[in-house]
């Protein structure tokens, strides 16, 4: 794909400054751009590679000023990442912009489509389905009976949702990740063993949510597991049977969420962190890589940290007198050496 600085600055709604006839013909790293790369400058420190590099297209601030004079192409913008991040995606939508259905492949005859659909070789769509316009459908995914799947939404390959979930628009569904198995239910028995309690809910994933690659969502055991609007989730992830995300949550890697616990919106989980079930996250909430959280959180926009997690700076105080206890114990040593001499002096 070949793209002029006219047809971008047109796209950027941004200035040129240079040739409007200058070719693009990938996308690169300004540190590492050569003829007919298209790169951005927006960290200050990457400016000395502006006077150096190859790239046939550079898009900068608005404000830029140089120091001397470059030999490419500039097209200046109000927020040079966020108008290179626009043309990433606009990049990213042609590569994947795939339609028509491949074979061979296992389409139930009384599964409905809408326009523009893509169905990769391999797939199997279910009774009863419901794909919206423009969705993908990569290989060797499974699409079980009476999902719905609304419009521009994407499931790489791989991705299995079981029967009767329900995905909104525009949501994003990395390869391997299984979307509605059953909940961890099981019922103790007196003899100690454990019988399956099923699971006959289903998963709701509402717009615009992004699912990382090997991510486990259960289904409820009754009514639904929910995504609300918004929800970012990193790689290998386990969301349990009921569990609710509000809406503009993000989610690290290898963080797990138990059963029946509700997290608040615009919420921020790190990595490895583990949460229990039946609680409520209030909204806001920061909670730091590997943090154990243990019962419900009240205060909204607080940062919490440690296992069990505290407030983040009660924890960080913790950590500071974590250091120090070789030396204290040393001083308690020494404390009670004297104590004991004393002692032994009155006597």
């Amino acid at each position: 794909m070949q793209f002029t600085a006219a047809q971008l600055s047109e796209i950027l709604n941004g200035t040129i400054e240079g040739n409007p006839q200058a070719i693009v013909s990938r996308l690169s790293k300004i540190e590492e751009s050569g003829p007919e790369s298209l790169t951005f400058l927006a960290n200050p420190k990457y400016e000395n590679h502006l006077y150096a590099t190859l790239a046939s297209i550079v898009i900068v601030n608005q404000d830029l000023k140089l120091e001397r004079p470059v030999s490419t192409t500039l097209i200046r913008v109000q927020d040079a990442y966020l108008a290179f991040s626009k043309l990433l995606d606009v990049y990213n939508t042609l590569n994947l912009n795939k339609t028509g259905i491949e074979e061979p492949s296992f389409i139930h005859p009384n599964a409905k489509f809408g326009k523009d659909v893509y169905i990769g070789a391999f797939a199997y769509i279910g009774q009863g389905v419901k794909l919206g316009n423009n969705v993908k459908i990569y290989p060797h995914c499974y699409i079980g009976d009476n999902v719905t799947i609304d419009d521009d939404t994407v499931i790489f390959s791989g991705v299995k949702i079981y029967h009767d979930c329900i995905i909104g628009k525009q949501v994003v569904v990395h390869s391997s990740t299984v979307i509605g198995s059953d909940g961890f239910g099981f019922a103790p028995q007196l003899d100690g063993s454990y019988t399956k309690v099923s699971q006959i809910g289903n998963v709701i994933i509402e717009d615009s949510v992004e699912i990382g690659s090997n991510v486990s969502i259960d289904r409820a055991t009754m009514g639904s597991t929910i995504l609300r609007k918004g929800v970012k989730l990193d790689n290998l992830i386990q969301i349990a049977h009921n569990v609710e995300i509000g809406q503009n949550t993000v989610v690290a890697s290898q963080a797990g969420v138990s059963g029946s616990t509700k997290i608040g919106e615009n919420s921020i989980i790190g990595g490895q962190a583990g949460i229990v079930g039946h609680i409520t996250i209030a909204k806001g909430s920061k909670i730091n890589a590997q943090s154990g959280i243990a019962k419900t959180i009240k205060e909204e926009n607080e940062k919490w940290s440690g296992s069990p997690a505290v407030k983040f700076l009660d924890n960080y105080r913790s950590q500071a007198v974590l250091r120090r206890l070789p030396e204290l114990e040393k001083r308690i040593e020494e404390l009670e050496q004297i104590l004991k001499e004393l002692k032994q002096t009155t006597i």
